[in-house]
């Protein structure tokens, strides 16, 4: 059995997120540490610790989508079409996060491309794979190469609303990608949007699971070390109080 983490380290000062969402992370070390346990224990003096070290622990600020994690429906919108609530990540069935891993290998595509159904039935052909209830589809793009790069919220393709539906149409309920988000990169669809002015171009993949709601993980790492399929994807999220997201460590069972 080989295991793979499919997660990228969380880590403050790389080009992971937009500027306003970038993780923070104030490290204290084993010398502030023994520190902090002498105001603790009354009369405790730091050179009687361990090699005169106390306890070290890291201070974070983050969103709920930072690093390697798992948007809820809840994200997408707050209602589905048919008026019911939109589940948050809390609400999760446990079962629909082991399954069958399937991997589209879309690093082909140009930056910015907007996969299709017609290139989804093309890679399942490819791998000669037939999608069941449950399976895992992980999307692996240029991105995935480009993590902490300046270029990285720029790269990658974006899964369309058709390509998506394709997906939880027949019974996919939980999808990854390597890229910054499920779609196409912003800068990309702003450009479009520009010339068209038509609306329904923007987020179309998230926004689909308002018809047929879906659980997406973004940000992952190692996609290209996987085969096509014939893996076992593990991907629990964080269990946060009715939030839109939670940080997840996905790894993949290799047999």
């Amino acid at each position: 059995m080989k295991i793979i983490d499919l997660s990228v380290s969380l880590k403050a000062g790389i080009a992971s997120d937009p500027k306003e969402a970038k993780p923070e992370i104030e490290y204290t070390d084993h010398i502030a540490g023994a520190k902090q346990m002498a105001n603790v224990f009354t009369g405790l003096n730091t050179k009687d610790l361990k090699n005169e070290e106390g306890w070290a622990s890291e201070n974070l600020k983050l969103t709920s989508h930072s690093g390697t994690h798992m948007d809820a429906p809840y994200h997408f919108n707050s209602k589905q079409d048919n008026g019911s609530a939109m589940p948050t990540i809390d609400e999760l069935p446990l079962e629909n996060f082991i399954g069958n891993g399937v991997k589209f290998d879309f690093r082909h595509f140009e930056n910015g491309h907007v996969i299709t159904a017609n290139e989804v039935e093309q890679e399942l052909y490819r791998i000669n794979h037939v999608l069941k209830p449950g399976d895992i589809v992980v999307v692996n793009t240029t991105a995935g190469a480009r993590y902490g790069s300046d270029d990285y919220l720029s790269s990658g393709i974006g899964m369309g609303r058709e390509a998506t539906l394709y997906l939880t149409e027949r019974g996919v309920k939980v999808v990854g990608t390597d890229a910054w988000s499920w779609d196409a990169p912003f800068n990309f669809t702003a450009e479009k949007f520009a010339k068209t002015k038509d609306p329904s171009i923007i987020w179309e993949g998230h926004y689909s699971g308002t018809t047929i709601p879906y659980y997406q993980m973004e940000k992952m790492g190692n996609l290209d070390l996987l085969p096509d399929d014939g893996f076992t994807i593990i991907c629990q999220p964080i269990n946060i109080y009715k939030a839109s997201a939670g940080w997840v460590r996905p790894i993949a069972i290799l047999k």
